[in-house]
């Protein structure tokens, strides 16, 4: 089931939960068909575990198979590619941050795991090396977080009541 939202009296729907259309694969006359701009999309992520320099993690859109994957990856960042494995995750619960009961749950999504031929490696650049957070900055963020949460919880407790009354 889709969610959907309306906009000047049209239903849109989120990206990663649109439907890719079929790519025909023969047409009489057998004309090359070439796609410029595909409807995938592939988010780069880092891996929770430790894993082979020659390894890459992705999380990408529901429909591609193990060929988009590749070939994605191939013809566009002419990255070359050994081998491709696919598989579905099931989305977080999100729990009432005061009664402990499943509130509602997240979109699954899929994972790829690509594996890198030819000697190539990919590592995650470590962006934060020189800055270390102070102890001022620590403790306004605690703070500030503390607060959060109160209100937060808060609300939670007066669920019934409008938004405006709280």
């Amino acid at each position: 089931m889709y969610v959907t939202r309306i906009l000047a009296g049209r239903s849109w729907i989120p990206l990663w939960k649109r439907k890719i259309p079929p790519y025909p694969v023969y047409v009489q006359g057998n004309p090359q068909n070439r796609i410029f701009l595909p409807m995938f999309w592939m988010k780069m992520v880092k891996p929770e575990l430790k894993t082979p320099p020659d390894s890459v993690q992705f999380i990408v859109h529901p429909q591609m198979s193990r060929l988009d994957v590749k070939q994605y990856l191939e013809k566009i960042y002419k990255v070359p590619v050994l081998n491709v494995r696919t598989s579905m995750r099931q989305g977080k619960d999100i729990t009432h941050p005061s009664d402990g009961h499943i509130i509602t749950r997240e979109d699954d999504y899929k994972v790829a795991f690509v594996q890198l031929s030819d000697g190539q490696t990919f590592e995650f650049p470590n962006i934060f090396i020189d800055k270390s957070p102070d102890e001022k900055d620590m403790e306004l963020m605690h703070k500030v977080e503390a607060r959060g949460k109160k209100k937060y919880e808060r609300q939670y407790d007066r669920a019934s009541l409008p938004p405006w009354f709280r």
